[in-house]
């Protein structure tokens, strides 16, 4: 391959799991398009928390029938005095 790039890159994949803790700005998912994002997620192809939270994957059934996997931020809960 031409320029110096002979390896695929490999930064593309899945960056954390369920139940994980996540701060504000923290790229959950890079470069996969069978992720969506859901509550507290922004993003298309990166996806990144909004707050800090607990991550969980929820499925929904689309109106053509298709199966997509949302990633979601619980966010944590602050404890009153």
């Amino acid at each position: 391959m031409t320029g110096g790039f002979s390896t695929p890159k490999k930064d593309k994949a899945n960056k954390v799991s369920t139940g994980m803790s996540v701060k504000t700005g923290q790229v959950l998912i890079r470069g996969v398009d069978s992720y969506k994002s859901g509550i507290n997620v922004r993003g298309l192809g990166t996806l990144f928390a909004a707050c800090a939270g607990e991550v969980y994957f929820t499925k929904k059934k689309t109106s053509h029938g298709k199966v997509r996997t949302f990633v979601n931020v619980k966010p944590l809960v602050k404890k009153s005095k």
